[in-house]
């Protein structure tokens, strides 16, 4: 049972972190949200997905509609001319706005409305279009004045433990900058592309964007770190945000210091990222120990980058991948391990070659 002191504490605790959140919730119907897209005055903003939903998906989802099953809520920034952009929300949109406009037929498999299959909106009965018409769903704005960390600290716990939207988009939505920008530029880099593959729905879902973020906060030093790498980033990104604008040329330092691993990745190992030669996918860990160690081991070693360096006696072995072994994966100790063991092994590669 806690003691007073333990309470008084606990209720000190609440009051620190308790933060006056500038926002209101709203209730929009189909009909008008479908206008609202039309029109402009909700704004899909560039760093948002593409129209990624294929239409098995968004099929299900009007079926879900149909059935009055409940929605998640919508998530606006009110902006300075009173546009709404939409923070998560815009498959979703997109889809109810093409259902209703008649550019979206309902395709198999419909797991419990499939005689509507093949059907356009236009072949509904005009009191079910109506009613689709009159359906609601809640929102929440936030005001624009409200704090980069505040916007986060809402969306994060409203998708948490929901595929909704995932850390990365969740950055990507409220962090933005000219940092960001250059995340989003190197993540669609072929190169890179080539080096860490990735499924169709990890590249939907900003994977690529999420490694790119985690070489730089964490090749940048990992002060601050509390085995909590979604707010470590989180903070990491809002900052490196305000050096960036503060100082453009850091745009040309940091692209130059991806791109140099990453030719160093590509000549000395072979298979980039991937566990097996044909790989499918980046394991973040693997990921974070290759390419970090690589930069930190460039870092100290710059003759590393013209030298003969064999990773074949380790890459492949039991002891490396108990290293960036998925247990406690995101601890300081496990994050900083897998890091310097690449670093040790590529400096000593050179060691004794010389």
């Amino acid at each position: 049972m806690p003691t007073p002191e333990q309470i008084e504490a606990a209720e000190a605790q609440i009051i620190e972190n308790s933060r006056r959140i500038d926002y209101y919730i709203v209730e929009y119907s189909f009909e008008v949200l479908a206008a609202k897209m039309a029109n402009g005055d909700l704004q899909i903003p560039a760093y948002q997905r593409d129209d990624t939903w294929e239409p098995a998906r968004k099929s299900r989802f009007i079926e879900s509609l149909l059935m009055n099953l409940p929605i998640p809520f919508l998530f606006f920034w009110e902006s300075p001319t009173g546009k709404l952009e939409i923070v998560d929300g815009c498959q979703r949109l997109r889809t109810i706005q093409q259902f209703l406009e008649g550019r979206l037929v309902l395709s198999a498999p419909l797991s419990q409305l499939n005689r509507l299959e093949g059907f356009y909106f236009t072949d509904l009965p005009l009191s079910r279009q109506r009613k689709i018409k009159n359906r609601s769903i809640r929102g929440i704005i936030l005001n624009e004045h409200t704090a980069e960390a505040d916007q986060f600290e809402i969306f994060d716990r409203i998708n948490t433990g929901s595929k909704i939207a995932n850390k990365a988009e969740i950055r990507r939505g409220i962090l933005r900058g000219p940092f960001l920008d250059l995340v989003v530029a190197l993540a669609k880099d072929p190169a890179f592309m080539a080096l860490a593959p990735a499924s169709n729905q990890d590249v939907n879902r900003r994977e690529r964007e999420e490694l790119v973020t985690r070489f730089f906060a964490y090749s940048d030093g990992l002060t601050g770190y509390k085995d909590r790498p979604s707010q470590f980033l989180s903070e990491y990104m809002r900052d490196a945000n305000q050096r960036f604008q503060a100082m453009p040329g850091l745009t040309d330092t940091y692209g130059r210091r991806f791109h140099e691993t990453m030719d160093f990745v590509a000549r000395v190992f072979p298979r980039g990222f991937r566990r097996a030669k044909d790989g499918s996918k980046t394991p973040r860990s693997r990921f974070e120990a290759i390419a970090i160690g690589s930069y930190l081991a460039l870092a100290e070693r710059p003759d590393l980058r013209h030298n003969t360096v064999d990773v074949s006696t380790w890459v492949d072995g039991g002891e490396f991948k108990e290293v960036v072994g998925a247990d406690g994966a995101n601890a300081i100790g496990r994050l900083r391990g897998r890091i310097n063991y690449v670093k040790d092994r590529l400096i000593g590669a050179v060691g004794a070659a010389t």
